[in-house]
């Protein structure tokens, strides 16, 4: 596994791009603002749960659970994030 800085810095980086979508969205299509801010709100209460998941991690003395904890933190982040990224397109549509 990577080191958890690391790891921090991957969810900062696709949390910022998603946000940034969203921002490019408003800008470009009017009519839809609430429901992009509702994906933006979404992707905030993501981001902030995951790294207060990372900052805690369950099992710190065996290191099997610490490794699948984190495996299983980032699936989960990773699912929150297409999620959102299908909301955001069907806004397009």
């Amino acid at each position: 596994m990577a080191s958890i800085r690391q790891l921090k810095k991957e969810i900062e980086f696709l949390s910022s791009q998603l946000i940034g979508d969203c921002i490019d969205f408003v800008q470009t299509f009017n009519g839809k603002e609430h429901e992009a801010m509702a994906v933006i709100d979404e992707i905030v209460v993501l981001h902030n749960t995951t790294v207060d998941k990372i900052n805690s991690p369950d099992g710190k003395d065996n290191p099997k659970l610490v490794k699948a904890y984190y495996q299983t933190l980032k699936q989960e982040y990773v699912t929150g994030i297409n999620e959102a990224y299908k909301r955001l397109e069907n806004l397009v549509k």
